[in-house]
């Protein structure tokens, strides 16, 4: 597995022999029943390809996401219920998907991201969700895929410096571009925000309108760079899968621009950003395929 080509790392194996403590934590994190602790998935069953997505209520769901997407799957199967996540897999046009659904932000996940990481080798991870428009050209409705992402949030940091970059993979950003204008959707490819804070840290006003002077410079800081536009997870997926050998990615539908003064239109673009991620991982799915066909180990043009 990819986790134990980490573990037999010389510079790991020397890390864990200078930490005092590091045999009174079990080596694959905590266990319920057999189980994950955090997302008591059935690993055997994770697909190749995980979505992961967020309850949130600004992008207008009727029903858990998980829950949504997986209707969209052929075999649909509920392979994990921890209370706090919950994870179908099934396929679509052949490709085997797992999409999994939990709270927002870096810390939520982490905490998915460390148990199909730990117990799977599930090749790709991406993002798939909700955000504010930063750029000038994105609209409510539009859907940004992320040709890598600014760490403005505090996880990751924990991870590697910040100089670090979050990179989403070449082959995950092409799946989706052909994805998106198979489907004519309105979409942009470009930098994204994850930030922590979704009020202040986004320069967006908190409680009463509180805000501090450096608060008010961070939307046009990014929006003069070029960034597309904000969320919580991006940087923590596209990071980690960066990390441990897999391959990150994300995409988010837009719902407003801070920048532009466009406003807020719940749900705006979100189908288009899940039609998108499936068929670009049908797309992956071929491209796997081939290199396997070939013996490569990179996706290029001419395969």
């Amino acid at each position: 597995m990819l986790s134990d080509k980490i573990r037999q790392k010389e510079s790991i194996k020397e890390i864990h022999e200078r930490y005092s403590y590091y045999n009174n934590v079990p080596e694959r994190g905590l266990v319920i029943n057999k189980r994950p602790a955090m997302t008591q998935i059935d690993h055997e069953k994770v697909g190749d390809y995980v979505l992961l997505t967020v309850r949130d209520p600004l992008c207008a769901y009727d029903e858990d996401p998980a829950k949504k997407i997986a209707g969209r799957l052929e075999n649909a199967e509920l392979i994990g219920n921890s209370g706090m996540f919950t994870s179908y897999s099934g396929t679509y046009k052949g490709a085997k998907i797992t999409v999994v659904s939990g709270g927002s932000g870096s810390p939520e996940m982490e905490l998915i991201l460390y148990d199909f990481m730990e117990y799977t080798d599930a090749s790709t991870f991406l993002r798939v969700g909700g955000s504010g428009g930063i750029g000038d050209d994105v609209r409510p409705g539009d859907v940004v895929i992320a040709s890598g992402v600014a760490r403005e949030e505090g996880m990751t940091k924990a991870y590697v410096p910040a100089a670090y970059p979050a990179a989403s993979h070449y082959e995950v950003v092409a799946a989706m571009v052909q994805a998106a204008e198979t489907l004519k959707a309105p979409y942009h490819v470009g930098v994204t925000l994850s930030v922590d804070s979704d009020f202040v840290g986004g320069g967006r006003p908190g409680v009463g309108g509180y805000m501090q002077p450096w608060n008010i410079e961070i939307a046009g800081i990014y929006n003069r760079a070029g960034i597309l536009n904000g969320d919580r997870e991006s940087a923590a997926i596209v990071t980690l899968s960066a990390l441990f050998g897999r391959r990150g990615g994300s995409i988010c539908s837009v719902a407003d621009n801070l920048c532009t003064g466009e406003k807020f239109e719940a749900g705006g673009g979100h189908n288009y950003a899940i039609d998108i991620a499936l068929e670009g991982c049908a797309v992956l799915n071929k491209m796997d395929q081939k290199k396997r066909e070939l013996g490569k180990n990179n996706w290029f043009p001419e395969i």
